[in-house]
Formats: C-alpha cells, structure tokens, sequence
C-alpha cells in the first residue's frame, strides 16, 4: 500500500482502504485531517468517530455517544433487542468551530444531533427529533441549516439555526421526486443514502439505488439553489460500489468515499478518485476494483488486548453516562464495543489485575440474548484471534468463550454442568442453537481460537482450542458465514460469558490476540 502524497499527487491506494466492516461512511475534512463516522447498529459505545492525515489509514479517536437509550431494546429485555437497528447511517459536519454529526434510531424512532467542539476528546451533546429522518445529511447553508433524507422522494426540512429542533415554517418538501428513475425503469432499492453538499454555490445531492438485477449504483444531482430543479445522473455502476460523499485534499484533489457490500466481513470503504467537468464530479476508475486488495495488514481498528494495567500508551474509550466506572479509570480501548447496552457491574479489569473478567447478573437463553459480549471486528483477506480463559468460577448452567458474532453464528468454549467443564463447539442463530462437538476438561485454563476466511468470499470460520497454548486442536465444524439483514452487520470476534441457571458466576479472560494470517489455507 503507498501512502498519498499531498500537492495534485493522486492517491495510490488498493481498494477497500479498509477490508473490515466500515458502513454508511461520512467523510469530512477540518485543516489537513479527516474525520470519518460510521454506522455501528447495536454496538456500544457507539458512532465511531475516525481519523486520517491521508484518506487511507484510519484509527479510531472518539464515539459520540456511550449508549443511546436505556430501553429494553437496548437492554435486552423480555426477549427484545436491537439487532440491525441503533445507528443508521450518520451525518458528519464541521460549521463555525462545531461539529454536528445526526443519526437516526429505528427502536428509539428518533433521529438525534449531537454536537461539540472537541471531536477527538470532547463530549456531545445531544438533541433529538421525533420519528426517523431515513439517512439524513445535514448542510449548514449561509445561516440556515437544512437536513436532507428519504427514500425513492428526497426531501429537505429546515432546522433551527443551532440545529436542535425543526423550524417552525421552515422550508419542508420534497427536492427530488422518484430519484432512482435516472438510473432505469426497474427501480428494486429506492433511491437513499442521502449526502448533500454545497460546493461552488451549487447543491449536490449523492444518493444510491439497486435497480433489479443490477448492482448498487451510486447517483449525483445537481441544483442552483436547495429547493431548485436538480438535474441528475449516473455517478458509478460498478461492482456495487456506492453510498457517499465526495471530499477534496489540501492540494485541491477530490475523492469519493463509498463502500461496497463484501460478504460476510460486512460492508468495506473504497476510495474513489474524482475530475470535475462542466461542473459534474466525475467520478473515475477504481483501483483494483474487481479484486480486492491482497495485502495482509491489521487495521488500526483492530488490536490485541492483554487486559493489564499498563495503561500509558493505550488508546483508552471513555465512559460519561455510565454511573458504574471501572476502578481508578481503568477502560477499555477504542477497539472494543459491547454488544447492545453493557451492564457496568458485570465486568472488571480491576477485580483481578491483568484479566478481564466477565460476571453473569442475569439468565440468558443464547449469546445473542446475553449482555457484556465484548466484540471487535473482523477483517480480510484473513483473520485469527484467540483467547486464554481461567474458568474455575463458572456455574452449573453456564458458557463462556469465543465466537463469530452474527445472526448465523458460532463459538468454541466451556461448557459447566453437573460440577463438570466440557470444551463444545456450538452453531447457532437467534430460534436454535446445536451443539457440535463436546470434549471433556479437567483444567482450569483454556485456549480458543477462531479463524476467519474471507478471500473470494469463501466466508468460512474455523473454531480450535488448546491445554497448553501450543497445540491446537480442531473442533465441531466450519460456520458458512452469512450476512445477514437481522443483523446488518460484519462478523465480529466476540469474547462472551452468560448463565443459564444461576447468574453470580464468572470467567477471567487473560488476553486478546488477533492475527493476519489463519491455519487452515
């Protein structure tokens, strides 16, 4: 991978820049650094913000918000839950030393706005609007701030000047009737994915559709004035590549920045480079397009974790609205989200120094009813992570482990019943789970790993465990992984712990590895 060099030096770069889940990408730039958010779904905390000096490699530096609502969707409640919803597709801008970043909720049916002047270490406020405002963009305009959203009809509403509630009498329409029609007859995916800005006192919408047996293609309009005739056409029809805007570098070069859906590691960003033509971004060829890159790197929104308290050079999350703190601040770095809302009683990397340690505070039926599933992402072409676990203080009833988290799911871990520790490979999905494999145990310590296939989409997970962190062992069978709408979301590591019968036992995870390349080829 070359880096970019600034100055009208276009950017070498394979594509996806990264091979991880990365969706609904919204790129802005402030000075010479970018600022990317994405959408996280059920994941907390959630909102990731990104950063980049290069429009290529990206680290996390920030979250919006901690948890969003405190309903039993979030809490996984009476049998309800979040999954595929939580953030959608969120709008990033930077207006008068502010930033402002709106994301909508479909189990809250809100739409929210947050805003603060610090991205990478401040808090947000936030502001929030009834109902669902479907992808919304927002654009701060010459002391009106409008935001645009919908579906097949594009619409604008007006905001208040500081962008909290809707302004009374404000401009409310529809801009651009039926927008997937430039792209054919056969409409399947109503044009969406709205991203407006205001470039050379023209309005650019970017939009997408799927018309039926085509692949997404991204779309542009283009108007004098907001609620103007936009004249529109084809941006790319290109290996599904779409979904997003378009940013300019200090030395006046101009990128889209979309994403394309890439099986089962989720949804990855690509870096389009883009020539103006009569006033149209035109957008041009994509580097390797049709093969996604080959380079075997770890992204820098994955890392390995030994739980310790050598906490100097961690890149540490932060936790405002949680009343629970971890002792002496200790937190968890950015890498990590917890699966829906976590419990802050229930886990601990002070209660026993060097670990991790998960506790059950409740029943559970399946991991994916379960709280303080603690996840990062996967990423391509291949990927490994494993864990060590001491488990001498689980119940009768309970599993704890590691696993490939989706809606078709699957981990490898221990099993306790009847005062005995069996290791069990078990595949799984949100109606049944079935147990492949049991082996029984007598040590108090256990090595997991799984592996990850994502080269061509062959999307295969491996599931292994050890005695002695040496020799590994296969065990159960492959998970064929699958995308899944319920979900919306790429596969993730998981490290999980739940009860089943009694809910006060608890596993200490000694660490967190992850690795580029797998065993089985």
């Amino acid at each position: 991978m070359e880096k970019q060099a600034y100055q009208g030096v276009a950017l070498k770069v394979e594509n996806p820049i990264t091979w991880s889940d990365v969706p609904d990408i919204d790129v802005i730039r402030v000075g010479d650094v970018y600022y990317m958010s994405s959408t996280t779904m059920h994941m907390n905390p959630g909102v990731p913000i990104m950063k980049s000096e290069d429009l290529i490699q990206w680290e996390i530096v920030n979250y919006v918000y901690d948890i969003l609502e405190e309903n039993d969707e979030q809490l996984l409640n009476y049998g309800k839950n979040e999954y595929g919803q939580g953030s959608w597709a969120s709008s990033l801008r930077f207006y008068n030393d502010t930033f402002y970043l709106a994301v909508a909720s479909f189990s809250t049916d809100k739409t929210y706005i947050f805003q603060t002047k610090d991205i990478e270490n401040g808090d947000w406020k936030k502001s929030s609007l009834n109902g669902v405002y479907h992808d919304m963009s927002l654009l701060f305009d010459e002391g009106h701030v409008y935001m645009i959203y919908g579906g097949g009809d594009i619409k604008v509403i007006e905001l208040t000047s500081d962008a909290t509630a809707i302004k009374e009498g404000g401009l409310n329409k529809v801009i651009i009737p039926n927008a997937s029609l430039i792209a054919g007859p056969n409409v399947g995916l109503p044009a969406e994915g709205a991203h407006i800005q205001k470039i050379n006192e023209k309005y650019y919408v970017f939009l997408i559709t799927w018309p039926k047996g085509a692949g997404r293609t991204q779309l542009m309009f283009r108007s004098d004035s907001i609620d103007g005739e936009y004249e529109g056409r084809i941006a790319l029809d290109d290996a599904g590549i779409a979904q997003g805007g378009i940013v300019d570098t200090t030395g006046g070069d101009w990128y889209a920045m979309l994403f394309q859906d890439c099986g089962a590691v989720g949804r990855t960003p690509f870096i389009v480079p883009v020539e103006w033509e009569d006033e149209w971004p035109i957008h041009k060829n994509v580097y390797d397009i049709k093969h996604a890159s080959s380079n075997s790197v770890i992204p820098a929104i994955v890392a390995s974790d030994e739980f310790d308290q050598a906490l100097e050079n961690r890149n540490l999350s932060y936790v405002k609205n949680i009343e629970v703190l971890q002792d002496q601040g200790l937190k968890l770095p950015l890498v990590w989200q917890w699966n829906h809302n976590p419990d802050p009683a229930c886990w601990s990397l002070t209660e026993r120094p060097g670990y991790l340690r998960l506790k059950n505070g409740r029943l559970s039926d399946s991991i994916l009813d379960a709280r303080n599933i603690l996840t990062q992402r996967t990423f391509g072409p291949e990927c490994s992570g494993r864990v060590a676990v001491e488990i001498n203080h689980m119940n009768d009833g309970d599993f704890a482990g590691l696993a490939g988290l989706q809606e078709n799911c699957g981990f490898v871990g221990v099993k306790a019943t009847s005062n005995k520790h069996y290791i069990v490979m078990v595949l799984g999905n949100s109606k049944e789970k079935q147990e492949i494999e049991a082996i029984p145990i007598t040590t108090n310590r256990i090595y997991f790993k799984v592996d990850f296939d994502f080269k061509n989409m062959i999307d295969q997970a491996y599931f292994y465990y050890s005695v002695n962190e040496v020799e590994w062992h296969s065990i159960g069978k492959p998970l064929k992984m699958k995308y899944t709408i319920p979900h919306f979301m790429g596969y993730r590591f998981a490290l999980f712990n739940y009860a089943t019968k009694t809910s006060d036992g608890f596993v200490d995870f000694d660490y967190f590895r992850v690795n580029k390349t797998i065993s089985k080829k």
